[in-house]
C-alpha cells in the first residue's frame, strides 16, 4: 500500500470513531441535537472524499464496504434541504459501524505502512 492510501484510511479510521461518539448519544440525542446531526453530515461527507480518493489509489474494499456508495451518500448530503435525519441516522449508526469491521484489516496494513 502506498503511503497517500495508508494516509486516507488512516484519517477514515479516525472519523469512524468520531462516528461512533455520535452513535453512543442514542437517536434520541442525535435527532434532537442539529449540531450533532451537521457533525454526522460532515463525516459522511469526509468518508465520502476519502472513499472516492482511495478508490482511484486502487486500493480494493473489503467485503461489505462499496468506496461508490461512501461518494453517493456524500453527494446526497449536499442536498441539505432534502436530508432524511432518519435515513442519515441509520447510515451512522448501522452501515458506517460495519464497514469499521471489515476495514480494520486495511487499518492495520495502513499503520504499519506509515511506521
Amino acid at each position: 500500500m502506498d503511503r497517500k492510501a495508508a494516509k486516507e484510511l488512516l484519517h477514515v479510521q479516525g472519523w469512524l470513531e468520531r462516528v461512533d461518539e455520535i452513535i453512543q448519544r442514542g437517536q434520541d440525542a442525535y435527532l434532537a441535537d442539529d449540531l450533532l446531526q451537521e457533525a454526522g453530515d460532515s463525516l459522511m461527507m469526509k468518508l465520502g472524499e476519502a472513499a472516492n480518493r482511495i478508490s482511484r489509489r486502487d486500493v480494493l474494499a473489503p467485503e461489505g464496504v462499496e468506496w461508490a456508495l461512501a461518494v453517493a451518500n456524500r453527494n446526497f448530503i449536499h442536498q441539505y434541504d432534502e436530508i432524511d435525519r432518519d435515513l442519515t441516522w441509520l447510515t451512522l449508526s448501522r452501515d458506517l459501524p460495519a464497514w469499521r469491521a471489515s476495514l480494520e484489516p486495511l487499518f492495520a496494513e495502513a499503520a504499519a505502512t506509515i511506521l
